[in-house]
């Protein structure tokens, strides 16, 4: 989450023992299984196999206390995915607090690391031991 005058960027992850129960990419997928109803179509969405965002879906609805997606199979009949009550909730305040450490990220703390950072690396030995060469 890096703005165009700030060089940090907040990834906000919870975990699941060593799973990554909630970041930045199941978020997404989570808002566009809100936008698509299905899994398929939230894959279809994010560019993702549907294989990848079932795994996804799965590896979430085993952390957290309830199943954040609800399905049911067979879209013709009715069927799809659904964000339950807890992953609607799950989302929001996953959103906020990435909000809220975005709006950190923007103070007098990051301003100050900021003021000490390079704009680009230095280059390494090897890349001057080339240039060196090529002169």
């Amino acid at each position: 989450m890096t703005t165009p005058s700030s060089p940090i960027k907040i990834k906000l992850q919870l975990l699941c023992g060593e799973a990554i129960a909630m970041g930045p990419g199941k978020a997404d997928l989570l808002d566009a299984i809100a936008a698509e109803g299905s899994i398929s179509g939230a894959g279809r969405r994010m560019g993702m196999s549907y294989r990848r965002a079932w795994q996804l879906v799965d590896l979430m609805n085993r952390c957290w206390a309830a199943p954040l997606v609800d399905t049911s199979p067979g879209s013709a009949r009715g069927g799809g995915a659904r964000l339950t009550q807890l992953g609607a909730e799950v989302l929001s305040e996953y959103r906020a607090l990435q909000a809220a450490l975005e709006m950190k990220a923007g103070g007098a703390e990051a301003a100050g690391l900021a003021a000490h950072l390079r704009a680009r690396p230095l280059r390494s030995q090897a890349e001057r031991d080339r240039a060196a060469t090529e002169d």
